[in-house]
């Protein structure tokens, strides 16, 4: 018998709603089952066990389940990590029990509930600046344009640290369709082997170019650094946005002058060896939400943070792949999202491919991160990157955002 079966996989409330409108469903079963229809599961980690017990009770009194560690049940220990399973509406009913309930349990309701609408809310952001703007939008992934003024660069060699070749690329990556330029003189080289330069030496190669190219630039420029000086020369010059590729933890006086200027500033997962040996995620986050406290406590409001997952940078192939799996994950952080895979070696160990050919490699891991909730995608290749993120978000333009318990 053939009833034109298939399985649907529904991500949101919305969605819930619009497939049960389309068999005609009456609208007070609409509004009943949709939240029934979305299922989720939440990580809690670090949880006293008492109140971990009665989670789990109330939980399962609602027809939901939780996982915890083995020796919980006896209490055997101190704390456990917790994984809960529900749809929607059972999460509103037991997070309405919880509310009521002693050990700490009506804070980790709202940690609960809070990162549930996170997960389905899109971080709307605008940034003004004298003479440019830049908005965070849903159906519209930002680009930013790589321009690199170091000799020693992985992707281009150092072609572009002479002003006249800088001034080409920038023009290039802005008839491509660039929305913001990143601008570097230091190589990062995730992989090691770059020569490390002095303040000076930096400031040096990158003040001279860079005034020219906020000069012309009719979008907003980002300066790609981890040193306090020159990040506050590049600002002072009329720089627009800091990236920070150790999440402001190298050198603390940067989350300092990205309060005083009052721009976004973009952190940055790091570390200087990749000998992880728990959850991946779990360490991202946790790095990420220590460089989030960072910059707050230096006066940066929180939504002038930008969270990058930091592809490459003390990982290894398996590492970049499953972060990219795993990308979602982040909308806990309540920040923008940006990506920046261009060019990086995990795509030529997969493809097998040099520097100069994994266009194709980057498109592929932006568009998965665009499916997956990014919102900014920084690359070399602008004009055929562009054309990805176009196609990509009119393919995803009926997916919205909403509150999970409306």
């Amino acid at each position: 018998m053939n009833y034109n079966q298939r399985v649907l996989h529904i991500d949101n409330v919305e969605q819930a709603k619009q497939e049960l409108k389309k068999i005609n469903c009456d609208p007070t079963g609409v509004a009943i089952m949709a939240q029934k229809a979305v299922f989720k599961l939440v990580k809690l980690e670090h949880v006293p066990t008492k109140a971990a017990n009665l989670l789990k009770q109330t939980f399962l009194a609602k027809g939901g389940e939780v996982a915890l560690a083995r020796e919980s049940a006896a209490l055997s220990i101190e704390y456990t990590d917790v994984l809960l399973c529900a749809t929607l509406k059972q999460y509103r009913l037991a997070l309405a029990q919880l509310k009521l309930q002693p050990w700490g349990l009506p804070d980790i309701a709202a940690v609960i509930e809070a990162v549930l609408i996170q997960d389905e809310t899109f971080p709307h952001r605008k940034y003004v600046w004298p003479h440019h703007s830049l908005s965070l939008k849903p159906g519209k992934t930002l680009v930013m344009g790589i321009l690199n003024l170091t000799p020693d660069s992985f992707s281009d060699g150092g072609r572009n640290n002479h002003l006249d070749a800088a001034l080409r690329q920038l023009e290039q990556m802005l008839q491509g369709g660039a929305d913001i330029i990143d601008v570097g003189v230091e190589s990062a080289k995730p992989y090691g082997g770059s020569r490390t330069l002095s303040a000076e030496e930096e400031m040096q190669h990158l003040l001279p170019i860079l005034g020219k190219i906020l000069e012309v630039s009719p979008v907003p420029v980002s300066i790609d650094t981890y040193r306090a000086e020159v990040a506050d020369a590049a600002l002072n010059l009329g720089a627009h946005m800091l990236s920070n590729i150790w999440g402001l933890q190298h050198d603390r006086d940067m989350a300092v002058v990205a309060a005083k200027y009052k721009v976004p500033v973009i952190i940055t997962h790091n570390r200087t060896i990749a000998d992880y040996t728990g959850d991946m995620m779990d360490e991202i986050v946790g790095f990420l939400k220590e460089s989030i406290a960072i910059a707050q406590g230096a006066g940066v409001g929180r939504d002038q943070i930008i969270v990058d997952p930091g592809i490459g940078f003390a990982k290894t192939t398996e590492h970049n792949l499953l972060i990219m799996s795993r990308l979602e994950e982040l909308k806990s952080l309540n920040c923008p999202v940006l990506l920046g895979s261009s060019r990086k070696r995990f795509i030529a160990e997969v493809l097998d491919f040099p520097v100069e050919q994994r266009v194709e490699g980057t498109g592929a891991a932006v568009v998965v991160g665009i499916t997956k909730g990014v919102h900014i995608v920084r690359v070399h290749d602008v004009k055929s990157i562009k054309r990805m993120t176009e196609m990509t978000d009119a393919m995803l333009l009926k997916q919205r955002f909403f509150h999970p318990f409306q």
